[in-house]
């Protein structure tokens, strides 16, 4: 089968290396082409753009890059074409997915989506367009099947979360070895995780490093993002006792203490790891007050939206301030606050469902594309 596989992020770079996984482990002679990240090269295949070429966060840096990104559209429709797969699968990334999709569909395409685009938290009206240009659609969190069914008739399958098979499979820390390895000391530590995006990265980070002095008995490291380079980092560093890790995320996670996140993917990875955080936010303020006006969720972490209650402490736009910040860090340094959220922790991952994710999408996308008589 030759396959085409669409990862705009890292996250979805991280989900379609254990897909692609999946995928030859059912089908070993498979031809893969795909837009995804160093991950997903390191499984096989073709890579065809890398994610850091197409991430912009944010309305007003889209708009900014329009240009950029329709040029990708195009290319991506014309490669696609000349490598007439059996099937195109789509991870995430809604915005560019759901145009190529809409075209394939209409091309005769096999089209499947892996990770919903998160229409129960805005765009609720692009289920429309979801019916119509997907022939499979597999969720990874256990409201979205009864949203999509119960409320929209809309049939999907309910795969589990992938992050837990990336974290199960990922090899375990030692703390000690982490620490010589990276130069650090004794001290526990706090992670910082301040996002994958120029954009964001440098909104973020700022703000976090003003309260690395009023917590000297701990060390402070930040996780450096796969599809940024050690220069764009060191400006930030510089006259500070911060660390810095690069690609090593999952492995500082196994050894932090608390940490403090930037919303998205990596607020869900914090809470498997069992790790106490801050979810943070600030975007540009025209993305803001755009976001508030068409976002109608009581949360922005997945932790939350999952738990349906506030489990981990969201600092958004103006609340994330460095006051803001000392406060809520010394409550994750708390022993009894800690065994309260680490007990909340343990009730996410039973909702999330156990191992396989990957597989029983692979295996899903293979029946259809084989179907036994």
């Amino acid at each position: 089968m030759k396959y085409y596989i669409i990862a705009g992020e890292a996250s979805g770079d991280l989900h379609g290396s254990n897909l692609m996984k999946a995928l030859y482990q059912n089908d070993p002679q498979s031809e893969i082409r795909f837009w995804g990240g160093d991950l997903m090269q390191a499984v096989g295949g073709t890579l065809v753009k890398h994610y850091r070429e197409l991430a912009f966060m944010g309305f007003a840096e889209v708009v900014a890059n329009l240009g950029t990104i329709l040029r990708n559209i195009s290319f991506c429709k014309k490669d696609i074409s000349e490598f007439q797969p059996d099937v195109v699968i789509f991870i995430d990334y809604p915005g560019f997915n759901m145009r190529i999709a809409k075209w394939a569909k209409k091309q005769g395409f096999k089209t499947h989506y892996y990770i919903a685009p998160q229409v129960w938290a805005w765009k609720e009206n692009r289920i429309k367009a979801i019916k119509r240009d997907f022939d499979k659609l597999y969720v990874i969190l256990p409201f979205e099947k009864d949203f999509f069914e119960k409320k929209h008739n809309y049939p999907v399958d309910f795969v589990g979360h992938p992050l837990i098979d990336a974290i199960h499979n990922h090899p375990v820390t030692d703390e000690s070895d982490f620490k010589t390895t990276n130069k650090l000391d004794d001290r526990p530590i706090i992670a910082l995780l301040p996002g994958s995006r120029k954009q964001e990265i440098s909104k973020m980070l700022k703000e976090m490093l003003r309260i690395v002095s009023d917590f000297p008995e701990y060390q402070f490291v930040i996780a450096g993002a796969p599809s940024q380079e050690y220069l764009f980092y060191e400006p930030f560093l510089q006259g500070k006792s911060i660390k810095f890790v690069s690609n090593k995320t999952y492995d500082l996670l196994r050894v932090a203490h608390a940490a403090l996140v930037t919303s998205g993917t990596a607020t869900l990875e914090t809470a498997l790891f069992k790790v106490p955080e801050v979810v943070c936010y600030r975007t540009s303020k025209i993305s803001y007050q755009i976001a508030k006006r068409i976002i109608t969720l009581k949360y922005i972490s997945l932790v939350n939206l999952i738990m349906d209650e506030l489990v981990v402490t969201e600092l958004i736009q103006d609340d994330f301030n460095s006051v803001r910040i000392k406060e809520e860090l010394q409550k994750l340094v708390d022993p009894i606050y800690r065994n309260q959220l680490l007990k909340k922790y343990d009730e996410l991952e039973q909702k999330l469902g156990g191992l396989g994710a990957s597989q029983k999408t692979a295996n899903h996308i293979w029946n259809s594309l084989t179907p036994h008589v």
